[in-house]
């Protein structure tokens, strides 16, 4: 019976890293939007929508500390709790690059977009899928699929290196453009951390799974494994 009320409560607190989750992923899809349509007032919003973020990663916090606390886990469960708490801290400051890129379109005022916006987009919207996908593999705890995640670094990296070029070739031709460049160069750095925080979730999952733990290398599928757990 005591296992039975724990393993509710396990599924309860993954449910609500679900909802954080689905909370993060809106953030940042919604900053780059806002930014795209220059919506100073949907920015606004993203950021006072911020407060609810922290309060629902605090929330888990808590649930969290609770379960340890009574239940006294060992192995695996310990390692999931320890690990949850870890990847709601990682879930909160995705959406602190989410606020992040809010707060850049307001400083920005009625300035106009230095270019229209083409891969910092794709790099919203590939880093919440690869979210998404890390999430679901941690409430599975799928090994496989959290090795594969962090492989897709690569492909936001390559948007970044793009982007990078192409601001730098702006500034080139007309320095006066620097700051506009660096807004923008800011928003896609925020975005480039997105997916190296979803690495971090990826490893904590295998770290779950299997007690082992270590970095997952973006350009191949090998995983370099630490000490096993008991």
């Amino acid at each position: 019976m005591i296992r039975k009320t724990f393993e509710s409560e396990i599924q309860l607190v993954k449910d609500e890293v679900l909802l954080l989750g689905s909370m993060v992923e809106h953030a940042i899809i919604g900053s780059v939007e806002a930014l795209k349509k220059r919506d100073l007032k949907a920015s606004e919003k993203l950021i006072a929508e911020d407060k609810e973020i922290n309060k629902k990663r605090f929330a888990i916090e808590n649930q969290l500390m609770i379960l340890i606390a009574t239940q006294q886990p060992m192995a695996h469960d310990l390692r999931l709790l320890a690990s949850t708490m870890e990847i709601i801290s990682e879930l909160e400051r995705m959406g602190d690059y989410a606020k992040g890129i809010a707060n850049i379109n307001l400083r920005m005022g009625e300035e106009a977009l230095l270019k229209p916006l083409i891969d910092i987009p794709r790099m919203a919207q590939k880093g919440a899928d690869m979210l998404h996908r890390a999430l679901t593999a941690f409430i599975n705890e799928d090994v496989e699929v959290a090795k594969s995640i962090p492989v897709e670094d690569d492909e936001v990296d390559a948007l970044y290196n793009q982007i990078y070029r192409e601001l730098m070739m702006f500034v080139i031709q007309d320095p006066k453009t620097i700051e506009r460049a660096n807004w923008l160069l800011w928003v896609a750095h925020n975005l480039e951390r997105v997916a190296d925080r979803v690495t971090n979730i990826c490893e904590r999952t295998i770290f779950i799974a299997t007690g082992e733990f270590g970095e997952i290398k973006s350009s191949d599928d090998e995983f370099w494994k630490g000490q096993k757990s008991s």
